[in-house]
């Protein structure tokens, strides 16, 4: 007996419009892919870390005199990189629990 192997085709995203109880065409908002989501979210917790570090140097050449906002900084920049870490630990054990799976 043989098996055939899976034809994987692309999911085209279909541009829907919905009419209103007043007779006008809304359209639907565009919807990001979760690439770019991803993508999005890294350069988000990028930009945290960037402003953290130049916060962390303002502070040290005494620039900064109110150093709750460097906490706050570098406490953000923090939550974000445990959830960018936790994600990305997320997938690799989704995609190794995809690898154990008999076929």
């Amino acid at each position: 007996m043989e098996i055939e192997p899976l034809q994987m085709t692309p999911v085209r995203s279909v541009r829907m419009s919905a009419e209103s109880h007043l007779g006008e065409t809304l359209q639907q908002p565009e919807v990001k892919t979760f690439g770019e989501l991803l993508t999005d979210a890294l350069k988000e917790t990028n930009a945290l870390e960037k402003k953290s570090d130049a916060l962390n140097a303002a502070l040290a050449a005494g620039e900064i005199d109110d150093v709750s906002q460097v906490v706050i900084a570098s406490q953000k920049a923090d939550i974000a990189l445990n959830l960018t870490l936790q994600v990305r630990n997320r997938a690799i054990s989704a995609y190794q629990e995809l690898m154990r799976m008999q076929v």
